[in-house]
């Protein structure tokens, strides 16, 4: 059994060296020349378009830079104060099931949160992570969208600890108008970052665990995976 390699960006990668470096990795793990890597990072204030994104739901295309991400889902909001969690995780060594990985993507950030007292949701047809606030309001706290080549995973979640939340006005984020978003920070927690990232790597193995020696053999036709819609 292995662990995957964690690694911590200090500053905001930019989106598209963010997406060549998955590119990258995806690749080498796939042939067997690199490990395992969740990636813990931020971005500079930016907007990214799923496959799945509506053009009227870029509400103020001039507002922010909109990047085409190639995960599934529709347009989601990235910046600073909010935790990316980029994963690349060898599925063949793992659960060959891709609604059962963004399900696990889900318990763990629910596990997370469930470290500062915080109770996230899941919500039936709404993949993600929810927080009731009282009176019917409902606010996503946590975004997933994924990408699976060759049953090796990129992309993956991103927590809001602390980030200019009036951003979001800009899109429709994954396409839900109908509720709102919140943070750590928005909740009335003064969680930091390193708070958020200690508590990742402690519920991580509660729910992914370590990766089997060597990949299980399938058919490449079915290797390929889908995209999986983020929300």
């Amino acid at each position: 059994m292995t662990q995957p390699e964690w690694r911590i960006s200090d500053r905001a990668v930019a989106y598209d060296v963010a997406l060549a470096s998955m590119e990258a990795r995806v690749a080498d793990i796939r042939a067997g020349r690199a490990e395992e890597l969740v990636w813990l990072l931020e971005h500079p204030p930016l907007y990214t378009a799923g496959t799945s994104s509506k053009p009227a739901d870029l509400l103020q295309p001039l507002r922010l830079p909109v990047h085409a991400a190639g995960r599934g889902g529709q347009y989601t909001y990235h910046g600073p104060g909010q935790r990316v969690v980029y994963v690349m995780l060898d599925l063949r060594r793992r659960k060959q099931d891709v609604r059962r990985f963004v399900s696990d993507l889900e318990d763990w950030t629910i596990r997370t949160l469930a470290r500062f007292n915080v109770r996230g949701e899941r919500r039936p047809g709404r993949v993600g992570v929810w927080v009731a606030r009282g009176g019917g309001r409902e606010d996503k706290i946590a975004a997933i969208g994924v990408r699976i080549r060759h049953w090796v995973s990129f992309h993956g979640l991103s927590i809001n600890v602390e980030p200019d939340l009036s951003h979001y006005a800009g899109i429709v984020p994954c396409g839900i108008a109908e509720h709102g978003v919140t943070s750590l920070v928005d909740l009335g927690l003064p969680v930091t970052m390193t708070d958020l990232d200690t508590a990742l790597a402690e519920t991580f193995d509660e729910v992914l665990g370590a990766a089997s020696a060597s990949p299980s053999v399938i058919p490449s036709v079915i290797a390929k995976g889908p995209s999986l819609r983020s929300g």
